[in-house]
């Protein structure tokens, strides 16, 4: 810089050239974020309008379906009543000691529906056909309901026979009380007519039991002839003194399939002392498999599994003297006999199914009415 002919120099260190490219930058950065924030909310914009035309369009449809069903309420009443006509033949279906019930707390709507088709009929004779489909509707959602009460109290009732307790089962199902049905049956108002929350509270209760039921050790991990070692106190192999066998041994060549007893997520596959490798399922409310001395894996961690998957080979890994599968059920981490449950299941589960099976003619879709 030149002053009244002296001459004096400055320096712009590396430090401040650093903050103004610094500084430079942010503000491009600012500029740059600007324009972004302006661009969504134009787009926001713009997509509001569209929502907006949307709405505007389906209220459109909706007074132009409206104006239809005033012009042409027969025709309205034929569709629902052919969708009606498929709801019925399900129904028929269903085993008749099922549907008729006169021990449960299921209402009965048939004489209500009688007196509001006659109302309806002396106020507005055109909309009967109407009121004739919601009373065939109430109707099949009681008998769809006692269907469902009584399919689970045959699985509680075939829950507690195998000494589990129904309560933890629906607890670990964890139950949606009639979320199915909510969208389906839901008023105007949004609420939703008693009945049909009692069959969705129904259905689920139904659906929870009979998974359960599927979560119950029933299949043979290996063949049933090769059990070598029951559960119960027994000489121990190594030691030669008195020992507890927490389980069921099966012997088999290296290399057999090992079977899933039952419905479950695999919570564990690795080495455990003593027994080797190791898979373990997780059925609910509890109950837990475990599979002993594999040779190799078929399944991992967080696999979801049903009755009779293949999960891992029989083998001799950990404390064992041959080649062989130690089976253990576990009741709230305490080791249970495993037997009864394999022996009893099958039997206890095939009833189940067949009481509520439908016979060779409604099978084929011969009905009653």
């Amino acid at each position: 810089m030149r002053s009244k002919g002296q001459v004096r120099f400055l320096t712009v260190t590396s430090r401040t050239q650093m903050i103004a490219a610094g500084t430079a930058s942010a503000i491009a950065l600012a500029c740059t974020a600007s324009l972004g924030v302006a661009a969504i909310s134009q787009w926001q914009a713009s997509s509001e309008r569209a929502s907006l035309m949307e709405r505007e369009a389906q209220v459109a449809t909706k007074e132009d379906r409206y104006e239809a069903y005033s012009k042409d309420i027969d025709g309205i009443v034929a569709d629902l009543k052919a969708r009606q006509d498929l709801l019925d033949g399900i129904v028929e279906m269903l085993p008749e000691d099922v549907v008729v019930e006169t021990a449960d707390t299921v209402t009965d709507s048939s004489v209500e529906s009688e007196q509001l088709i006659g109302m309806i009929g002396r106020v507005f004779p055109s909309a009967v056909g109407l009121a004739q489909m919601e009373a065939r509707q109430l109707a099949f959602a009681e008998r769809l309901t006692r269907y469902a009460d009584r399919r689970a109290a045959r699985a509680e009732e075939a829950i507690r026979e195998l000494g589990l307790d129904p309560d933890a089962v629906l607890r670990s199902n964890e139950m949606a009380m009639g979320g199915p049905l909510e969208n389906l049956a839901s008023e105007s108002d949004g609420s939703m007519d008693p009945r049909f929350e009692r069959l969705g509270l129904s259905l689920a209760r139904m659906s929870a039991l009979e998974r359960g039921l599927d979560q119950i050790p029933q299949v043979m991990p290996a063949d049933l002839n090769s059990i070598s070692s029951g559960y119960g106190p027994r000489r121990d192999p190594f030691r030669g003194t008195a020992a507890m066998h927490r389980g069921l041994d099966f012997r088999a060549p290296h290399g057999s399939p090992i079977f899933a007893a039952a419905a479950g997520r695999v919570r564990f596959a690795g080495w455990r002392s003593g027994y080797g490798k190791v898979v373990e399922i997780d059925h609910g409310a509890g109950l837990v498999t475990r599979y002993a001395h594999m040779s190799a894996f078929k399944s991992k961690v967080g696999d979801e599994v049903l009755p009779g998957a293949v999960i891992g080979a029989i083998g001799s890994t950990g404390r064992s003297t041959g080649p062989h599968l130690h089976f253990e059920v576990r009741i709230n981490n305490q080791a249970v006999n495993p037997r009864p449950f394999l022996e009893t299941a099958p039997h206890v589960l095939e009833q189940v199914r067949a009481e509520f099976a439908p016979s060779d003619g409604q099978a084929s879709g011969e009905t009653n009415g």
